[in-house]
């Protein structure tokens, strides 16, 4: 494949629909956008890794929202992994690149302990999906247990839970070299969701994870031996085909389901992007007390402030911030 062409499916996502088998899909490819996400903080392997995941799962669910609608993806554990945080800001015109952005909070100490299975570093948690669609609109919030064994089960677990959407993810992430180039990450994936029904199936208990529904639970007939299809094809898939970028996002899909009569849309540009400002931080300073306020003070008199997200650093004067209606004053 030519080096036009790989750069053209580096960085999307791919929409498609499988029209034999009632079945939608994207396929994402990241490059540059993970490399900088992960360039933002010096994480320990495993924590890297569990980034890059928890990145590609937000550019597969979060090319569905509509303009300027945000997507977030949240995993909140027991262990030395607190907190794995994403968010997917849809384009602001037809045409432009989504954005997205990642970090992971974490207990340094604890890291070690990872080995090969960084997933249980998580432990006992939360997995939750967030949807803001816009100013004068309530959040959208579903939430279900961790559970399984990577991010992408807990993925598949939620929407069969909580949407009862059969969902498959089959994810790759990894530190590429070309020849003569640096290493770098890279990731890449798929993702299978049936179309929605119009009514659930009768409820025939739950199979999956801990007890959680699976998405043999809320199929039948026709529709599961057509999910059952699709989804064998789809464990087919090699990692070096699922990252690229070698075999290009449509050459994939041809190669898995030709069968199927996949038909892809207009592929949707990401790249990193950070929504932080100087007047947002203020906004998020003024719910702080007069005493919360003085005990962030510096010694050199200044409050400062960290975007986790993407670096940036921002320093105020105490007397700009005042208190708002966070102030814990005595009255």
């Amino acid at each position: 494949m030519s080096l036009a062409a790989r750069i053209a499916w580096d960085d999307t996502i791919l929409p498609f629909q499988l029209d034999r088998a009632d079945i939608r899909g994207r396929v994402a490819r990241l490059d540059a956008t993970l490399e900088t996400i992960l360039a933002q903080h010096e994480y320990p392997r495993p924590v890297a890794a569990l980034v890059a995941e928890a990145a590609l799962l937000t550019a597969l669910i979060g090319q569905t929202i509509k303009l300027r609608w945000k997507l977030s993806l949240q995993v909140r554990g027991q262990g030395p992994i607190r907190l794995i945080a994403t968010d997917y800001f849809g384009p602001s015109a037809e045409g432009e690149p989504a954005r997205l952005r990642a970090y992971a909070g974490y207990e340094a100490e604890g890291i070690a302990a990872a080995g090969d299975r960084p997933f249980d570093l998580i432990g006992e948690g939360l997995f939750a999906i967030l949807i803001d669609q816009g100013p004068g609109t309530s959040p959208y919030q579903g939430i279900t247990p961790v559970a399984g064994h990577s991010l992408a089960h807990c993925a598949e677990t939620y929407f069969a839970q909580s949407e009862q959407l059969p969902t498959r993810f089959a994810l790759a992430m990894a530190e590429a070299r070309e020849p003569g180039e640096a290493a770098h990450w890279r990731g890449g994936g798929v993702m299978l969701q049936h179309m929605p029904k119009g009514s659930p199936v009768a409820d025939r208990g739950a199979s999956g994870f801990d007890g959680l529904l699976a998405a043999q639970d809320v199929l039948e007939g026709t529709d599961a031996e057509n999910w059952r299809r699709a989804v064998t094809l789809l464990e087919t898939a090699e990692e070096v085909e699922l990252m690229g970028p070698h075999v290009g996002s449509d050459g994939l899909l041809l190669r898995l389901f030709h069968e199927e009569a996949p038909r892809v849309f207009a592929p949707q540009p990401v790249q990193f992007g950070c929504t932080c400002t100087p007047e947002k931080v203020v906004m998020s300073l003024a719910e702080c007390s007069t005493e919360e306020i003085a005990a962030m003070t510096t010694p050199e008199g200044v409050v400062t402030a960290d975007c986790q997200f993407c670096g940036a650093h921002y320093a105020f004067d105490p007397a700009d911030l005042g208190a708002g209606s966070g102030d814990h004053g005595a009255e």
